[in-house]
Formats: structure tokens, C-alpha cells, sequence
């Protein structure tokens, strides 16, 4: 069977670009060699470009219930016995460094103000999985589980996939398969990096003596632990080398040893529930793409789960990259904006990167690091400190590079209040761009656009000041102009960079020939 694209992996990152081709208008079929949601204990939040991207598909609802059974179950007394009650609330960490909801800057317009998602965060890896499983069956996605991809051959018009199950033809293969991929090895992908140091271990587990643990984060003289908050949560980080083999199970006998370790406590593991090993073992492709091939979230990039910003980068891929192949599919894409995808992804992985090197350096154990430790900790706590570290966890500092000098170009657009009470959101569910027009003065430039940027003519509640926003599919701003400041980049050129030529209206006329007279009459 043939399909326009081909995605090698159905975890989180290879449903959500599924989804996104969908929407797109491009037929897609994925591969995913588990035939079950794998329950080992992964990423347990999503950052503020996340939550923005699954609202403006209308998935807030979902990620709100999501995080409602999680809070419910942690009210059920799910919780590690002795754990304090009340005191500050956790903002997240860095490398282990707690950082206090309470020495926040509250003045900060970074933090909140972006709308109804702003205060969703607490959802689970597998509960998003199910999320998008759900929303890839509604759009009427294939997915093929229990099928795993063997390898394949590239031409000038496509891809050949073999498969367990046979061959599939597609006119893109994009590997979404992990960060062992292996899509990225088969194609040749330069896969640079550092080599790890850690090892470490994470478990959902039956102890006994655990009395001695301190919950949250510690750093010990051999290492760094996590204890809860739900009960049977553990996590061990040893320095000295990597495992011996990364595939064998984890057993109760490994993981108790690894405690007793790091923490001087007799624990005795009864029983493991889940368990999984990980280094931090951090690599990046030197380019998302080779010719008809490409790669998202881990594929393209692996590091250490420290300050979860795996599968928050991973979504990231697949929003920026859905829309633009789906465009470049459907023919009307730019002759280069695939090439964006590398171009604005690639910086900010390296960014995430680089963030958990820092992380790693904070955590080792020897007298130079915990000094630099010390440091960082009194840092952190201060607002300053607080504030800094929050933000760049939280994802709100990732920018593209557009050319013009209005404040929001490049960023994730916030999820503005219409006067007819919509919001910003509410108009992109169909994975259309979107041009805001208070004033009905630019619609004429976006008429050869209509198939793809639907026009919004109510006024801004929220910002009177702005005359005009194009936001693209993946909801960041690609021309924006304030009142009495016209954008020295003509909301025309900024079309055609985006979105190519505009369409042809009829025999012998174009759609700039009609925006022209339009223009003219006006």
C-alpha cells in the first residue's frame, strides 16, 4: 500500500506528527513495533509549549481530566507515609536542586497570562499516549502496532519501508523510533555527542526499611536519589561508568544494590512493578533530514530525563514539522521551508542538550562539583534564581528566528481573547494558520490564501495595540503589527515565506491579480 508518509514509532512524538499530517490533508500510516502502551515510569508533566500545541487541537479538555485523576489519586492517600503536609509548591528542579513555587516572581509576564492551559502540566507520558491514540482514531490514522520496521530503500520519489508484516510504500519516512532509531543508523545520520557517566535507575517498587529515605530530592556522597512522592517511587543516580547491558531486566537484586548505594539505607526491594535504567548519554544529529528521510524527538536527539525535557522537545519536532511536510506534500509549500525544520529545531535541541549537561556536572559527587552545587543552590533560592530556572524549564523562552522587530515574532502565540468571545485557540483546531485582522484592512493580502490561513476579523480583547497577528499552524507568530508601528516585513512577504504562492482563483486570473483590484477599489 502506498501513503504519503510513513512514520516509523507510535509513542507520543510519532502520534502527534501523525495527527498533524492528518489535519494537514495527507494520507499517513504508522508502525509501531509494541502492541501496548509501555507502563515503565517516563515523563510525568508537559511544558508550556506543549500544553499550547495540544490546546490549539482541542485537546485541553483531555489534558485537564488527565491531570484531574492524577491530583485525585495523589489525594487518595497515595502518597510515601510521613510526607510533610503543606509548605512551599514544587516548581520542578534542577539537578536535583528543588525549586519553591513560592520564590517565584509573580510580576514576571512569562509566567501565566497565556490563557486557559496556562495551570495543565501534571500529565503522565502514557496518558498523553492515549490522548493522541484516540485523537489519531477520530482523524482516521492508521496504526499499525506489533509491526516493526526491518529497514528500507530511498528514491528520488520516495520510500520503500520493509516491514514484519511486508513492504509500505511511502513518499516520506520520518523516524520517530526512539533513541536507539533505527531509521537514523539505516540512513547514515551523523549522530555526534558526549559519551555518558551516569548510571541510573528509576522504579515503581515494593520496599521494606525505607525509613531512612528522605523524600523528594537528596544528593548523598555516592550519588543523587528521588523518593516519592507516590509511594514505591524511587530513582538512583551513580557515577562510575554505564551498565554492562542495557537491554536485561532490571532485577530486584540490581535495583536494592543501586539504593543501598546512594542512599546508606537497608532497603530490601520485595518486588519490582516497573523499572527501567537510563545514562545520560547525550547526542544530536547534525541534521533533522536526508532527502526524503527525516527525524523527531529522540531519533534526532537523546540526553538524560533530568528537568523532563524529552518528551516536551519531541512534541515540539512534531508540531513544526507536521504542517510543513504536510504543505510540502500537498505542493504548495515554499521550495525551502523543510529546510526550517532543521533550522529552527536543531538550536533548541542543542539547547536541552546542553541544559542537562549542566545538570549532570551539578550532580557528581566530587568536592569541586558539590561546591559548585552549593552555589547553585543559594541561587536558587532567590526569586531571581527561582524565576530564571522556572522559565527555562518551562519552555517559554523558545523562540524562532523571523525576520521583523515586533515582541511576539517567533514565539508561541498567546491564547488571545476575541471580542466575540472566542479565543485564539478556538480558531486552530483545523490546523489551518491563522491571520487576526481587528480592523478588516488585511484581509485583501490573505484572499489567495483562504485554503489555508483562515481570517479573523473580531477585535483583540486582551491587546488592543495589535493590528494584525499571523500565527502558522504550529502557533507561532510569523508577522505581527501594533497600531501606528506597520512591520517593516509586508504581511504579503510573510504569506509567500510561509505559505508559498496563493492559490489560482480562476481561468486566467490569480488570486494577486484579485487582491491587487480589491486593493484598488478599496
Amino acid at each position: 500500500m502506498s501513503y504519503d508518509v510513513v512514520v516509523a514509532g507510535g509513542g507520543p512524538v510519532g502520534l502527534m506528527l501523525a495527527c498533524e499530517l492528518a489535519v494537514g490533508g495527507v494520507s499517513v500510516v504508522v508502525i509501531e513495533r509494541l502492541t501496548e502502551i509501555d507502563q515503565t515510569v517516563k515523563a510525568g508533566s508537559l511544558n508550556t509549549p506543549s500544553v499550547e500545541a495540544l490546546h490549539r487541537r482541542g485537546l485541553l479538555p483531555a489534558l485537564r481530566a488527565a491531570e484531574e485523576e492524577n491530583l485525585a489519586a495523589f489525594m487518595r492517600g497515595n502518597a510515601p507515609k510521613g510526607r510533610p503536609q503543606g509548605g512551599p509548591k514544587f516548581a520542578g528542579h534542577f539537578a536535583g536542586i528543588v525549586l519553591r513555587g513560592d520564590l517565584l516572581d509573580p510580576t514576571d509576564p512569562d509566567l501565566g497570562g497565556n490563557g486557559p492551559g496556562d495551570n495543565v502540566k501534571l500529565v503522565g507520558q502514557q496518558q498523553l499516549e492515549w490522548i493522541l491514540a484516540e485523537r489519531a482514531a477520530e482523524l482516521g490514522i492508521e496504526v499499525r502496532k506489533g509491526v516493526e520496521l526491518t529497514g528500507f530503500e530511498a528514491d528520488e520519489d520516495g520510500v520503500t519501508v520493509t516491514t514484519t508484516e511486508g513492504t509500505v510504500r511511502g513518499g516520506w519516512l520520518v523516524g520517530c523510533d526512539g533513541g536507539r532509531s533505527l531509521v537514523r543508523k539505516l540512513a547514515g545520520f551523523d549522530f555526534p555527542g558526549t559519551d555518558p557517566e551516569i548510571t541510573a535507575h528509576q522504579a515503581m517498587a515494593a520496599m521494606e526499611g525505607t525509613e531512612e529515605l528522605r523524600l523528594g530530592w537528596n544528593a548523598t556522597p555516592t550519588g543523587v536519589y528521588a523518593y516519592g512522592p507516590m509511594p514505591g517511587r524511587i530513582l538512583t543516580v551513580e557515577f562510575g561508568g554505564v551498565p554492562k547491558d542495557r537491554d536485561a531486566p532490571v532485577t530486584t537484586e540490581e535495583l536494592q544494590d543501586s539504593i543501598r548505594r546512594v542512599t546508606g539505607a537497608p532497603v530490601v526491594v520485595t518486588g519490582i512493578k516497573t523499572a527501567t535504567r537510563f545514562t545520560d548519554n547525550a547526542r544530536q544529529a547534525s541534521t533533522y533530514r536526508k532527502g526524503r528521510v527525516l527525524l523527531a524527538g529522540d531519533a534526532a536527539h537523546v540526553h538524560s530525563p533530568f528537568g523532563g525535557q524529552g518528551l516536551n522537545l519531541g512534541l515540539g519536532d512534531a508540531m513544526n514539522l507536521g504542517w510543513k511536510l504536510a504543505a510540502t506534500v500537498r505542493g504548495d509549500a515554499p521550495q525551502d521551508l523543510l529546510d526550517t525544520y532543521t533550522a529552527e529545531r536543531h538550536p533548541i535541541g542543542a539547547w536541552v542538550l546542553e541544559w542537562t549537561r549542566a545538570q549532570i556536572a551539578v550532580m557528581r559527587p566530587d568536592c569541586h562539583a558539590r561546591a559548585l552545587r552549593a552555589v547553585v543552590t543559594n541561587l536558587a533560592e532567590t526569586v531571581a534564581g527561582t524565576t530564571y530556572l522556572v522559565k527555562q524549564l518551562s519552555g517559554v523562552w523558545q523562540r524562532y528566528d523571523i525576520p521583523g522587530d515586533h515582541p511576539l515574532l517567533g514565539r508561541s502565540a498567546p491564547d488571545l481573547e476575541l471580542a466575540d468571545g472566542s479565543r485564539l485557540a478556538d480558531h486552530m483546531h483545523t490546523g489551518r494558520a491563522l491571520l487576526l485582522d481587528p480592523s478588516g484592512e488585511l484581509a485583501a493580502s490573505a484572499y489567495g490564501y483562504r485554503d489555508r490561513v483562515e481570517v479573523v476579523g473580531s477585535a483583540i480583547v486582551e491587546r488592543p495595540q495589535l493590528a494584525g497577528l499571523l500565527v502558522r499552524p504550529d502557533g507561532f507568530v510569523a508577522w505581527a503589527a501594533d497600531e501606528g508601528h506597520p512591520s517593516p516585513v509586508p504581511l504579503g512577504a510573510a504569506l509567500s515565506t510561509w505559505f508559498g504562492a496563493p492559490a489560482v482563483t480562476g481561468a486566467g486570473g490569480s488570486a494577486e491579480a484579485e487582491t491587487r483590484a480589491v486593493g484598488t477599489a478599496s
